[in-house]
């Protein structure tokens, strides 16, 4: 059996082209060059739009422990070593970066307390890790001498 086109439509086709050819007069785009792009429509009870501004999203941070450190692993992307600066205290880390047109802040609380001078920064294609030594605390000493 051999398939052939049928001149025969469907009535459901016929509608919907003409459909396809009102169509101008049922949407009406008004002010496309304004920057809240409204559209009005033929039927009431659809209800107008904005256009809402893109934003970029917030980097990522990870926040790991180990036995004698805290890792803090976080992606900054499109930003160079030289603008981005990480302060420490003891329970405290201040991440801001800068670039063209962008910047970026964070600050975190840490699990326990560090030392801050004993801080390691890698900064590779987009990821930033921060390794910190963390504090020993003046109670666990006083136990172990006394023990």
């Amino acid at each position: 059996m051999r398939w052939r086109r049928s001149e025969k439509r469907p009535k459901w086709f016929r509608s919907a082209k003409r459909l396809g050819r009102t169509e101008d007069d049922v949407f009406r785009f008004k002010n496309l060059r304004s920057p809240q792009r409204r559209v009005s429509h033929k039927y009431k009870g659809l209800k107008t739009f904005k256009v809402k501004k893109w934003r970029e999203p917030e980097p990522l941070v990870d926040v790991f422990r180990e036995n004698d450190r805290i890792i803090v692993v976080t992606e900054l992307k499109g930003f160079k070593r030289e603008n981005i600066k990480v302060l420490a205290e003891k329970q405290r880390l201040t991440l801001t970066a800068r670039a063209q047109g962008r910047k970026y802040s964070k600050s975190l609380n840490l699990p326990e307390a560090v030392i801050p001078e004993a801080t390691r920064i890698t900064y590779k294609n987009g990821v930033l890790e921060i390794q910190m030594k963390k504090a020993i605390e003046e109670k666990k000493q006083l136990n172990k001498v006394a023990g």
